[in-house]
């Protein structure tokens, strides 16, 4: 096992989740098929309920700015003319979904619909977070170190919070100092990285960010916070040129804190 100092100036760790605590096969395997095996009868079932009904406005907007876009479905306003049309239009959101989930989509309506979907699984127990061994333990010695940990996951707050709080490690939510998401700005963009340091209230270079897409490391390298490449089993590989170039650890056991001498 390779041990990596954390640099002395280091007062935060910012993680990311999927591929970093939480195995990319939970996303693809676990959380996406769930989605679109009961996309549609979840929208049977809540249709009537305002929340579902804002998550349908935000699809249709959605849908509209996509209006050019090949294969994109298009969500008709429900005139209130019987149940054929209100199949028609359940279809056409269920369409819309997939559609958007098989261009791996990001956009905020359709992470707004799959949050509300998950939260529901998770609540009744059909979906626990899946967390890798190492991570609570670790996570335990660097907050008794001093450490702040901080998420920065594509995933919505919401998303990431359900993760956590429903895991199969119980709920460990009290583990992190703070959620962040694509609303602070894209993770392969390094004004990203410096609007959470201004939220935390340190500077880019009190942070050490893990994740396992370099991309995203060559970001936040750019505004000087530290990085370190995470390889987890059913990761991408890298190139022989990103495995000189990026600080690699295996297993989050792997950081060595300052206070640890």
């Amino acid at each position: 096992m390779g041990v990596l100092p954390v640099p002395a100036e280091v007062r935060a760790i910012l993680l990311d989740i999927e591929g970093t605590t939480t195995p990319i096969s939970f996303v693809q395997e676990t959380l996406f098929p769930y989605i679109k095996d009961n996309v549609k009868e979840y929208l049977r079932t809540h249709w009537e309920e305002e929340e579902c009904q804002r998550d349908v406005r935000l699809l249709r907007k959605q849908a509209q700015e996509d209006s050019s876009l090949d294969g994109a479905v298009l969500i008709p306003l429900e005139s209130g003319s019987g149940e054929e049309e209100l199949e028609q239009l359940i279809q056409a959101v269920v369409d819309n979904v997939y559609w958007q989930m098989s261009l791996d989509r990001k956009s905020t309506a359709l992470k707004q619909l799959q949050g509300h979907m998950w939260r529901a699984a998770y609540a009744t127990g059909h979906i626990k977070g899946e967390i890798f061994e190492d991570v609570v333990p670790a996570i335990r010695k660097w907050r008794e170190a001093g450490m702040k940990v901080y998420i920065y996951s594509s995933g919505s707050i919401e998303a990431q919070k359900l993760l956590f709080g429903y895991s199969t490690e119980g709920d460990i939510l009290e583990l992190f100092d703070g959620h962040f998401d694509t609303k602070i700005g894209p993770k392969v963009e390094s004004e990203s990285y410096r609007k959470i340091a201004a939220t935390i209230g340190c500077a880019t270079n009190n942070i050490l960010f893990l994740t396992d897409v370099p991309r995203e490391a060559s970001a936040a390298e750019e505004a000087d916070t530290h990085v370190a490449v995470v390889t987890r089993p059913g990761n991408a590989g890298l190139t022989d040129d990103e495995k000189s170039y990026y600080s690699l650890i295996s297993s989050f056991t792997e950081l060595f804190m300052p206070s640890s001498t």
